[in-house]
């Protein structure tokens, strides 16, 4: 029987602020559009759309340690563990965790859909597909070079767009700058841990952005992606109020992420370079959206 917590490293909590900053970010923009000056309206929306989001995120977590594991891709791993690649879990019982994680966030999806529009639904079922294809399916796309693509779209415009139009139900300049912020860092989470992986992903036929543009463009990639998002943080400070520009403060948690990948570091020298860049995401979504709602 599979420990508890392998069950937890599985889930990868490293990567959850790319879940979690989409929502407060997009909470920051509706509240700063007046949607919370009655929040016994919307706090709940926000609520959903934090159980979408995480679970969306456990689940492509799940999907990928199945997908991958079945592969063999994982067999040599420089990271941290995966399940079926370590034999911790059955491939079928981490399917079925991935799947039982997409069916939580249908069913919260759904609750959103019915009570803001139900064009939502559609959203919600590309997404859930977006997230079983990342790496499932015979022609999986994060095998192609387009994983970051994707995780800008979903983690990125889809998540916080999604999250202010289900409180506010109008459509906000400043969460498409959010938007781009949030989603430039969630693909720089995914960027570094490519980079980590070129010489296994190379070796089993894995052609991830990182492998298609090597070492030393993946780095400048990274930095680049950094860089987006505090130009971002000037966007959404420019449609909104200036005290914004405190959000730029995330750059003191993503330094050290920053020198370390341009420093050259490489294999489980880049595995805390992903906690950096989590937490400077989540600290992007936090000042951003603090300072919404407080100088709203």
């Amino acid at each position: 029987m599979t420990a508890a917590r392998d069950w937890v490293a599985g889930a990868r909590p490293r990567t959850l602020p790319a879940a979690v900053s989409p929502v407060l970010a997009g909470t920051g923009v509706a509240a700063y559009a007046g949607a919370w000056d009655d929040a016994s309206d919307v706090w709940w929306r926000a609520l959903l759309a934090l159980v979408v989001s995480l679970a969306l995120q456990v689940g492509v977590n799940y999907a990928n340690d199945y997908s991958d594991g079945v592969r063999g891709t994982d067999d040599a791993r420089v990271g941290p563990m995966r399940l079926v690649g370590s034999g911790a879990a059955t491939p079928g019982a981490v399917k079925r965790a991935a799947f039982l994680a997409f069916g939580v966030a249908a069913v919260a999806g759904l609750v959103l859909a019915a009570t803001t529009a139900w064009w939502l639904l559609a959203v919600g079922a590309v997404s859930v597909l977006a997230a079983w294809y990342y790496t499932g399916g015979s022609r999986p796309y994060g095998y192609l070079g387009l994983g970051e693509v994707m995780v800008f779209v979903f983690f990125g415009l889809v998540a916080v767009l999604g999250t202010t139009y289900v409180q506010t139900q109008t459509w906000e300049p400043a969460a498409l700058w959010a938007a781009i912020g949030v989603g430039a860092l969630a693909c720089a989470i995914l960027v570094v841990n490519n980079l980590r992986d070129i010489p296994t992903d190379t070796a089993v036929g894995k052609r991830t952005l990182a492998v298609v543009l090597g070492d030393r463009s993946t780095r400048l990639l990274y930095a680049a992606l950094v860089a987006t998002a505090a130009v971002a943080v000037v966007g959404v400070a420019a449609v909104t109020t200036w005290c914004v520009l405190v959000g730029l403060l995330f750059l003191v948690l993503a330094a050290p992420g920053l020198r370390t990948v341009l420093g050259g570091a490489t294999g489980p020298g880049l595995i805390p370079v992903l906690q950096h860049t989590g937490t400077a995401e989540l600290a992007w979504a936090a000042l951003v959206a603090g300072a919404l709602v407080v100088c709203g």
